[in-house]
């Protein structure tokens, strides 16, 4: 499997460093570096690439102004690069895969292409999928009809009961049934439950995995609920709406997401 990625910093030099670190990595396949937020909009619009490393402070477009230029085509992975720690809390909420900073180290990289070689292979293996779900539909609708009815089959006894949280030092047992609600700040979850809020290292997509989408389901890009514990909607303007749960906490649900959560709470 080939990372196709594309290099963005300001600063020549840097490019040149992490090129020559990333020489050691035979699945990475330079495509395009660029000097600039514009460019690289327009490079990863071009070329599409996997893998996006993304410099913050550049002059005119910085690295957040080109991920929110993504928003409307389906983005590459990306991780920041910068001399400046004080961002990592806004590049996790900005769903980064990681955040490096200068000068990389070599470990550090390489821990964060195994981290993106994983999510390329999830997200590949379900796109397979989805076309053999496709094929099948239209080949043999039959077989197609008795692979979700055989999913269905073991839903229950896949998904988790409990989940170990460690959090500021302790080992957290949280009942599946007791979380609320789940927010996502890059590779970090806030999870709140009736009486605790807690953290938990690990991406939404892995999560989610873990959790029976009969009863969690995502409402917003980086919110999931349970929807037993909704007990009210409540329309908003632009089509979207709020759920009000069991805590009284409200929780938005976004336009592109309204649908989906619409066959669960009736």
């Amino acid at each position: 499997m080939t990372i196709r990625t594309i290099l963005v910093d300001d600063e020549p030099l840097a490019i040149q460093g992490l090129q020559l670190r990333l020489e050691a990595h035979d699945d990475v396949e330079i495509v395009d570096t660029c000097l600039n937020g514009r460019e690289a909009i327009r490079s990863i619009k071009t070329n599409k690439p996997d893998l996006v490393f993304l410099d913050i402070q550049m002059p005119g477009f910085d690295g957040f102004s080109v991920v929110q230029g993504m928003m409307e085509v389906e983005p590459p992975l990306f991780v920041f690069v910068t001399a400046y720690s004080d961002h990592a809390i806004r590049a996790f909420e900005a769903q980064a895969t990681d955040y490096l900073m200068k000068p990389v180290e070599p470990e550090r990289l390489a821990d964060t292409l195994e981290r993106v070689r994983q999510r390329l292979a999830e997200k590949r293996g379900q796109e397979e999928a989805e076309r053999l779900k496709e094929v099948l539909t239209e080949v043999a609708p039959e077989a197609a009809e008795s692979m979700g009815e055989s999913g269905d089959a073991h839903a229950s006894s896949r998904y988790e009961k409990l989940i170990n949280i460690k959090d500021r030092g302790q080992i957290f047992r949280v009942d599946v049934d007791s979380i609320e609600r789940i927010d996502a700040a890059g590779d970090y979850m806030c999870i709140y439950t009736g009486d605790n809020t807690l953290i938990l290292r690990e991406t939404m997509k892995d999560l989610e995995k873990r959790l029976d989408p009969r009863r969690f389901q995502r409402v917003h890009r980086s919110t999931i609920v349970n929807l037993d514990l909704v007990k009210q909607v409540k329309p908003h303007t632009n089509g979207e709406c709020f759920l009000v749960l069991d805590s009284g906490a409200q929780v938005k649900v976004s336009r592109s997401y309204r649908d989906v959560v619409a066959r669960f709470v009736h």
